[in-house]
Formats: C-alpha cells, sequence, structure tokens
C-alpha cells in the first residue's frame, strides 16, 4: 500500500512566484560577529595597563582568552536557539557547522584562559610553572564564583569530548543530544565568575550592562524559541497519528492530523523535530522532512529504517499524540534564483524534494526531477511523482543499478547529455554525504555555479 497525496496546487499559490536573486546573509552576520569580537578587544586594550614581567604579561593574555571566550559562548548558545531568521536564511545545516566550529574555539580559548591565567598568577606570587595546579586549587577555593567556574570547564570538556568525530559515530544519537544540552548549564556556571572577577567589567559599568545584555538576550532567545514557541505550537495544533503506510522495501510515511496545520508556517523542503509519544519513543527527538506540502488537516513525512528510532516508526497506532518542533531549514523555494529547475534526490533524500517539486512553480518543462535508488523497487513515491509529473508537464526520469549491480553514471557529461542547459538551472540536492558530494562535483564541473546548487546536509 503506498498514500497518494497530489493536488498540489494551492500549495503552489503560497509559494512565493517572484524569482530574484539571492544575496549571501552570511556577509552582515560576520560582520555583526566581528564587530563584537573587535569591541571585546578594545575593551580588553583600554582596560590593559603598562604590561612589566612575564607574569603581567601572561595574565592579560589569559584575560584577553577569556573574554573572547565568554563572547563566544555566548554566541554558540544563539547558534542552536533556533532562531527563525537564522535558520531560514542561512539554513539548518550551515548553522550546526558553525555551532561546532564555534564550539571547538570556544573550548580551545577556555582552556587557554584557564592556563595562562593561572600561570601567571603563579609567577606573580614568584613560583613557576610547577606550582600551577597548587595555585589552581588555591585559587578556586578563594575567589568568588570561581567553582562553579570549574564545574561549567569540566561539563564544556565532557560536552567536546563527545562531539568528537570518532566518539560521537560511535554514541546513539540520543545519548549524545542529552550530553549535549549540559552546555546550558555549563554556560550558566561560568557566566557569574566572569562578572565577579573580571577586571574589565569592574573599571566598566557599561561594558558589564553590555555583557548582561548580550546573555540576557541569547536566554530569552532560547527560552523563547527552544521552549515558549514549541508549546505554543502544539497547544495550537493537536497533532496526532492517523497513520503508517509502508512506501518502499524498509520505507514508511506516517500521517499526522491536526488543527490548521497550513498555519503553521512550514513550506516545502523543510523538515520538523519529531516526538512521537509512546512506549520507547517519547523521550527522543529526531528530525524529518515533510514529503509532502502541508494541508489543513494532514502533514506527511516519509522515513528510511536506519536506526532503531526510524526502525520503530512503523509501529506507531493511530492516535499517537505528536510533539513537533519547527519548521526548520532553509531548502525551499526562496533560494530560487532561476526559472528552470533541477530537482536531484539520493534514497530518502527524495522527501524535501518531493515536496518541492509538487509546490515549485513553473511552466511545461521548467521542472525536472532526477531520483537516484539501488533498485526500481527503492524508489519511493514514485506513483505520486508521476502523477505530479502528468499534472504539471514536469520532467521525471530515474537512475537504478543494472541488474548486474553496476551504478548508473551521473556525471558531468551524463548530466549536460540528458539537460543541455544545466548550466542555467537552479539545482536542488538532498541524500547521502557521499552521493551529494559527488553530484555537486558533477555539477560544478557541468558548469553550474556554486551559488545556485542548494542543498542542505550536516554532513557534507
Amino acid at each position: 500500500m503506498t498514500t497518494t497525496l497530489t493536488g498540489g496546487r494551492a500549495a503552489r499559490r503560497q509559494t512565493t512566484r517572484r524569482i530574484r536573486p539571492r544575496r549571501s546573509p552570511a556577509v552582515p552576520l560576520l560582520l555583526a560577529v566581528a564587530a563584537g569580537a573587535a569591541g571585546v578587544l578594545w575593551l580588553w586594550w583600554t582596560n590593559t595597563p603598562s604590561l612589566t614581567g612575564p607574569g603581567a604579561r601572561i595574565l592579560n593574555a589569559g584575560r584577553i582568552t577569556g573574554l573572547l571566550a565568554g563572547y563566544l559562548l555566548a554566541l554558540v548558545v544563539l547558534q542552536m536557539a533556533r532562531v527563525p531568521a537564522l535558520e531560514r536564511r542561512v539554513g539548518s545545516d550551515r548553522v550546526a557547522r558553525r555551532h561546532a566550529a564555534s564550539g571547538r574555539y570556544t573550548l580551545c580559548l577556555v582552556l587557554a584562559h584557564v592556563f595562562l591565567t593561572m600561570w601567571g598568577y603563579a609567577l606573580q606570587a614568584g613560583g613557576s610553572l610547577g606550582d600551577l595546579v597548587h595555585r589552581t586549587t588555591d585559587t578556586v577555593n578563594q575567589l568568588p564564583d570561581l567553582g562553579k567556574a570549574a564545574v561549567g570547564t569540566g561539563l564544556l570538556l565532557l560536552v567536546g569530548l563527545v562531539s568528537i568525530g570518532p566518539v560521537r559515530r560511535r554514541m546513539p544519537y540520543d545519548t549524545w543530544y542529552h550530553v549535549h544540552l549540559c552546555t546550558y548549564a555549563a554556560v550558566f556556571l561560568t557566566f557569574w565568575h566572569q562578572i565577579a572577577t573580571g577586571n574589565d567589567f569592574a573599571a566598566a559599568p557599561a561594558a558589564r550592562c553590555l555583557w548582561y545584555g548580550l546573555y540576557g538576550a541569547v536566554t530569552a532567545l532560547v527560552l523563547w524559541y527552544r521552549i515558549l514557541t514549541p508549546i505554543r505550537l502544539n497547544l495550537k495544533h493537536r497533532l496526532r497519528v492517523v497513520a503508517v503506510v509502508e512506501e518502499a522495501p524498509g520505507i514508511v510515511s506516517v500521517l499526522i492530523g491536526g488543527r490548521r496545520l497550513h498555519r503553521m508556517g512550514a513550506q516545502a523542503g523543510q523538515f520538523f523535530r519529531w516526538r512521537f509519544l509512546a512506549p520507547g519513543l517519547r523521550c527522543s527527538s529526531h528530525p524529518y522532512s515533510l514529503s509532502a506540502a502541508p494541508r489543513p488537516e494532514l502533514l506527511r513525512i516519509t522515513v528510511k529504517a536506519i536506526g532503531d528510532h526510524s526502525a520503530r516508526l512503523r509501529e506507531l497506532a493511530p492516535g499517537t499524540r505528536v510533539w513537533a518542533e519547527g519548521p526548520y531549514g532553509a531548502l525551499t523555494a526562496a533560494r530560487r534564483s532561476r526559472g528552470k529547475v533541477l530537482l536531484v534526490a539520493g534514497g530518502v533524500g527524495i522527501t524535501p524534494l518531493r515536496a518541492l517539486f509538487e509546490t515549485l512553480p513553473g511552466a511545461p518543462g521548467d521542472i525536472t526531477l532526477l531520483y537516484r535508488a539501488h533498485s526500481a523497487r527503492d524508489l519511493a513515491l514514485w506513483d505520486e511523482l508521476t502523477a505530479i509529473a502528468d499534472e504539471r508537464g514536469a520532467r521525471l526520469m530515474y537512475a537504478v543499478d543494472s541488474p548486474d549491480g553496476e551504478r548508473p553514471d551521473i556525471s558531468a557529461a551524463s548530466l549536460r547529455h540528458r539537460i543541455p542547459d544545466i548550466d542555467r538551472h537552479d539545482v536542488f540536492l538532498c541524500g547521502p554525504p557521499g552521493f551529494a558530494r559527488s553530484v555537486y562535483e558533477a555539477l560544478r564541473e557541468a558548469g553550474v555555479p556554486a551559488r545556485r546548487v542548494h542543498h542542505e546536509s550536516f554532513e557534507i
């Protein structure tokens, strides 16, 4: 049995028909971040006296690394506050990667701050580098709020450890996710010693107010978008499982009903974080893309069983309550800058592209979908894709392995052969990391500019 959701004319009417070249939103954001960092450096410089002796120089190096670590730590939390403007304009995958990079830089600065500060105190007290451990213990016991900061630093080290690639890949997602939440406790514990023991804030009340303002604004955004907004969304729309339908081997669609779902603000190509309130699933929250445009009373996700959580979705009973957070993601029609569009899907990456295939405005022949799968049996939602292509006059192509297992050719030459004017297309790409990387390289070689290859992947 397969689901059939067609008739996307209403959804297409909700999609913007005006095609505009996109400007990168990263430039003003990076300028704002750089301006903040420059302000931190200025604060340190104006409160730094003439440095005499190695102890003073090392101690002030510890001051600036601490100030920069505190500034970056606020940005680390901000990047995962799920602020819609950031998520939709930049993209969830890019925000997540910058969050990870910022976290690594922050942890390095925190460790440098601790080491340099304790070393500087030891030298000023007439000791040496060998007195570092003793001096650190005394300082933690004597200075206000430094004990809490030490605990917070330990939590940051724990989060950094479980985020290392090899460790992260061997750890269940839910365990990693819940350990990662310790970041909030670490930020709370380390914040207070910045105000209590930071000479820069003691000497500059205005700087102290700005620091409170920075952390207060980030806290407000986290509370609003990570807690209050999801509560409001779920109380308003009352989501429940309607049915679970097998689409292809190992792939199921979950139909989710509720009230006025078209007013959730979701667009084709976006995803939600879903929590199904069923035994064994209620403690897990996972991201899945919409595989059809939102209907007034129905949403749909299509999921491949690649882990414990996704494999158990086929067992969901109708009526199961659903808790959703979102919508997130920037793989939407807003990225389009040309009249012609090529959608390239690999495996279950068809889910957001199927929704875009249904809703992207275009004349007959403007929209093309290329679907890569191992076999014809693995072409999930194929009947729907065929019906959409017939209704819209769109092109639908597939690429599957030959009977002897040989992979189809998806190279620059084959793409140019199938779509001679491919360099004048926008391309939306979604699929497994290896597939996405190889197709991206083929598209670039075929003449498609990087700015017109749109993808969201947390590994590419």
